[in-house]
């Protein structure tokens, strides 16, 4: 039995829900468990979590996961090697180190209060919006931690006073985790991975470590920082009190980079992952390429303190599956995501009519922050089968936009390689559950899409992440991609290369429309 070999655990904190995953020796999931968590909108634009309540929810859900695979006659207490984590990027926390708590709610990575601290900066600095692209690859954003820091310390007194009497420390949610996990206000470990780390603004890509440089002119104190480290390593271990005393923590990776691994990308492969929002990275090897077409320069992942690292382009959606759940929560027209596909296939085109889902702006390849959403093209004919289907569509456009970007950034097309020379886009996340979605998604691109039969690929690579760092697996067991995607699902396309082009104009028109709609009166 794979069992006998021992088990790999791997807590994925996302956006919206945190689950903990059991792994067998064959990265096969014996158990799981998953509990939502609070969705704060305190304003327009602002997103919050309640870091306490991410806490709970890691535990609860390590708990459950641990009885449910004892139910089924698993030894996970006696055969469990490690844990691996990973979350949702960019989302920031500043805490107290003697009491623990939290000085502020979480800000979210969508979340864009931000902008006025962005725009004052791009009119400050000398590079304007590309001022700290050399160094750490992205542009000023509401994005990215270092604004959000940068918002907390101007705007929260609470944080400005521990600031001062030396007592604030600073982390996304890994650090928040791993902190907590290890000890908390009695000698918890300040540390956070590279991957995590290359999307604050404040790591310097070819060094990995804090550009000097950046947090001078912005100001933030150095020692609020964690400390670096790589993907793969044995950070700590876990304390008493949480209910795998003594366990390894041996993985860390951000969400994106983690289902890089997770669908084993090597060099010049991509993937996309449809969450809340959607997310392409592709593997451009052990050299960070500068994008020209309004991508994200950033790491794929680093797999040992001593490994090289391997680089990559990136392109971030904001809204995705967040679309759908708009249509479920805040419209009414469906009662639950999965419900989306039969609706939308009632239908055999959207009628003419596009969305653009640009609730906070638009992210990758746009950069606008001043775009708002929009549904173009209605009459009397529309109904909401249309609607529904020109949601998924806007998924597919949005993800299309960035790999063209990509294609042109990277100079040659990554390929999986099937014989044929074709570009194949890895997909994961639950969202690729809907068959409809892949095919308009290869429909739109021209290319084939492949789906693995595990599509949660992200805790899977933060599992492998830590199995790597205990020597449960190796290497080679996890990059033989051919025994991996043999069993995958292809979706190949079968639109009109016409039909195609005409699309794609219209989908251009409705995005031009959602420009400079941010400071319409209400």
């Amino acid at each position: 039995m794979a069992g006998e070999k021992g088990f790999i655990g791997s807590i994925d904190q996302g956006t919206t829900s945190t689950r903990f995953i059991i792994y067998d020796h064959d990265a096969r999931a014996v158990a799981s468990h998953q509990v939502e968590f609070t969705q704060f909108y305190p304003e327009a634009g602002w997103v919050e979590h309640d870091p306490m309540e991410i806490l709970e929810s890691v535990k609860v859900c390590i708990a459950k996961a641990l009885d449910k695979a004892t139910a089924d006659g698993h030894n996970v207490d006696g055969g469990l090697k490690a844990i691996g984590l990973t979350d949702q990027r960019e989302t920031t926390i500043v805490w107290s180190k003697s009491t623990g708590l939290p000085l502020h709610k979480a800000i979210v990575w969508m979340d864009a209060r931000t902008s006025s601290i962005c725009r004052r900066l791009e009119k400050e600095l000398s590079g304007g919006r590309s001022h700290f692209v050399e160094s750490c690859g992205l542009p000023i954003s509401t994005y990215f931690s270092a604004m959000k820091l940068l918002w907390l310390m101007e705007n929260v007194d609470a944080v400005k006073d521990a600031i001062k009497k030396g007592d604030a420390i600073f982390g996304t949610i890994d650090t928040w985790l791993i902190w907590n996990m290890t000890g908390g206000i009695n000698g918890g470990l300040h540390v956070t991975d590279v991957t995590n780390a290359s999307r604050t603004m404040l790591m310097n890509l070819k060094s990995l470590s804090w550009d000097e440089e950046t947090i001078k002119t912005l100001g933030i104190p150095a020692e609020i920082l964690p400390k670096i480290v790589s993907n793969s390593e044995v950070i700590g271990e876990i304390c008493k009190g949480w209910p795998i005393p003594g366990i390894k923590i041996a993985g860390c990776l951000g969400d994106q980079h983690a289902a890089m691994l997770g669908q084993a990308c090597k060099k010049g492969e991509a993937k996309s992952t449809y969450g809340t929002g959607a997310f392409i990275l592709l593997n451009t090897g052990e050299v960070p390429i500068k994008s020209g077409h309004g991508l994200l320069t950033t790491l794929s992942y680093k797999l040992g303190p001593q490994a090289k690292t391997n680089y990559a382009l990136e392109g971030s959606i904001a809204i995705a599956g967040a679309a759908v759940q708009w249509l479920r929560d805040s419209l009414g027209i469906i009662k639950s995501a999965s419900e989306i596909e039969e609706l939308a296939a009632m239908v055999e085109s959207t009628g003419g009519v596009y969305f653009v889902p640009a609730f906070n702006g638009l992210f990758a390849p746009w950069w606008r922050e001043d775009a708002r959403g929009v549904c173009i093209g209605i009459t009397r004919f529309t109904n909401k089968s249309h609607i529904a289907r020109a949601v998924l569509e806007s998924m597919c456009f949005q993800v299309k936009d960035v790999l063209d970007s990509m294609n042109k950034d990277a100079g040659e097309k990554g390929s999986l390689d099937n014989g044929k020379g074709e570009f194949l886009l890895r997909v994961d996340g639950g969202a690729t559950a809907n068959n409809l979605l892949m095919q308009i998604q290869a429909d739109l691109m021209g290319t084939p899409v492949v789906r693995p039969v595990d599509i949660e690929t992200t805790a899977l690579g933060a599992a492998y992440a830590a199995g790597l760092a205990v020597g449960f697996w190796k290497e080679e067991n996890i990059f033989e991609s051919g025994e991996k995607s043999k069993n995958s699902k292809v979706f190949r396309p079968a639109m009109e290369e016409e039909t195609r082009k005409k699309k794609v104009e219209s989908w251009c028109k409705a995005v031009e429309r959602t420009f400079d709609l941010a400071d319409l009166s209400i």
